[in-house]
């Protein structure tokens, strides 16, 4: 599919979320192995809600690992921490996906950009640089 669109003059992609980078990873060779060499922007969802999160990742096909799981056991009703934790998890996962030469990223909202506001902060990007790539 992704090749079908290439050939209608794509020249980039982003990906569906994902937690676990190698995955990212094993789809990028895939694709570069089928001669597509568009950027392949990652998608990062932060987890609002990980029940929800969960669901919505069966309905796609979208794996969630165990890891990720135990990071919000006990979290359901403590919206707060919850917050914490998943502005830590999106930045820990954004930080992997730089170290091994990703640079750009896209953040799926969800209508919750205050969460991704404070992902970018973790990241070291303030204000001024988050208005200017928006």
């Amino acid at each position: 599919m992704l090749k079908a669109k290439v050939d209608s003059g794509a020249d980039r992609a982003i990906t569906q979320f994902f937690f676990d980078n190698d995955l990212y990873f094993r789809y990028l060779d895939r694709v570069r192995a089928r001669g597509i060499e568009i950027p392949i922007v990652p998608g990062i969802v932060p987890v609002q809600n990980f029940k929800q999160t969960a669901n919505f990742a069966a309905k796609t096909g979208a794996s969630v690992p165990d890891w990720l799981a135990a990071r919000f056991e006990g979290l359901d009703n403590d919206v707060e921490t919850r917050k914490l934790v998943a502005a830590a998890v999106a930045a820990e996962q954004v930080l992997d996906l730089v170290d091994r030469g990703v640079n750009e990223f896209h953040f799926y909202t969800m209508n919750r950009a205050d969460l991704v506001y404070a992902i970018c902060h973790l990241l070291g990007l303030r204000d001024q640089q988050v208005k200017a790539a928006a």
